[in-house]
């Protein structure tokens, strides 16, 4: 599915898709630079865009020619509840309308995701070699220096990123359909 043209309030909850597109990347330093008033960098456009909750391990090579490349060599999910007390304005602010993470995101998050017409997608954690796979190009990066290669925004083209629904666009989130569950077992379970 192509990522700048998907319409995100079609994906149901707990449907598997096949991303391609641009990702960027965007951790906690980044996050909170936004949400105290930061800009983007020039071109970037999260309307269009994935964001990724990601710390990427990358490396640098150089092709027969001298060009000096990156290229990803892990790239899992990082915890996204960390991003909870800044995703509702970045939601809000920049139009953002794909978030990719593990764990889920808070209340806050479902209903800037419900109003704004956004998704959260869970990649699989502890497949981040795999993941990897799926990236066909690093077009580049911006606050390297600034924030280190961990924290750093990279700019990722994918091809067949495996994600699942897991936060629609619609208030619903399988984070919370499985809780509830749980507990209704867990009082069955107890009256025995």
């Amino acid at each position: 599915m192509d990522i700048a043209t998907l319409d995100v309030r079609s994906l149901k909850l707990g449907e598997t898709v096949l991303l391609d597109g641009i990702v960027h990347t965007g951790r906690d330093r980044f996050h909170k630079y936004l949400y105290e008033g930061g800009a983007l960098p020039e071109g970037i456009d999260l309307s269009t865009a994935a964001l990724y909750h990601c710390g990427p391990v990358m490396v640098q090579e150089e092709d027969t020619a001298g060009v000096k490349r990156w290229r990803m060599v892990a790239g899992g999910p990082t915890t996204s509840s960390r991003e909870e007390p800044y995703e509702a304005e970045i939601i809000a602010r920049f139009g953002l309308r794909l978030i990719i993470g593990k764990g889920g995101m808070g209340e806050k998050t479902l209903a800037a995701c419900k109003e704004h017409g956004c998704v959260y997608l869970q990649a699989v954690g502890g497949a981040a070699t795999s993941i990897a796979n799926a990236v066909e190009a690093v077009e580049g990066v911006d606050f390297l220096q600034e924030f280190g290669a961990a924290e750093a925004m990279w700019h990722l083209r994918v091809k067949d990123f495996p994600v699942t629904v897991a936060m629609d666009a619609h208030g619903n989130s399988l984070y919370q359909e499985v809780q509830t569950r749980s507990a209704e077992r867990l009082e069955a379970l107890l009256k025995v």
